[in-house]
């Protein structure tokens, strides 16, 4: 082993926005004090449950990724596994996100856009 992760970085227009996103998608403590960062208006954290640190980094000029553009890929994305995936269509729209890909139901995933652009799935658990 190399190392640990520490946290995964989205880079995004505006940090505590997409912050309150993932939280209210994900639950969690925002901005929790912690050594190995500040925080600041360029600056947001996210502590999941799960033990999964997001951080958020704003950038002045992003360009999303544009699913499934190959000039703007979409460089990664979080798989997010829920009980109902009607009803977490229904709440993560609600949120800002966008429906990229609805798919069908035997499948069991669909693919959204965060509010800065950045693709997650829904999987059905």
């Amino acid at each position: 082993m190399i190392g640990n992760l520490q946290c995964v970085v989205l880079d995004c227009p505006d940090a505590p926005a997409l912050a309150r996103f993932y939280r209210s998608l994900l639950g969690g403590e925002l901005n929790r004090p912690d050594p190995r960062w500040g925080l600041s208006d360029l600056w947001a954290t996210l502590h999941t449950g799960s033990g999964l640190v997001l951080a958020f980094q704003g950038v002045a000029d992003h360009r999303p990724p544009r699913r499934p553009d190959p000039a703007r890929p979409q460089q990664f994305h979080l798989d997010i596994e829920v009980a109902d995936l009607g009803l977490a269509r229904e709440q993560v729209l609600r949120l800002g996100a966008t429906l990229l890909d609805a798919g069908d139901d035997a499948r069991g995933w669909q693919i959204y856009a965060d509010p800065a652009g950045h693709p997650f799935c829904l999987l059905r658990g």
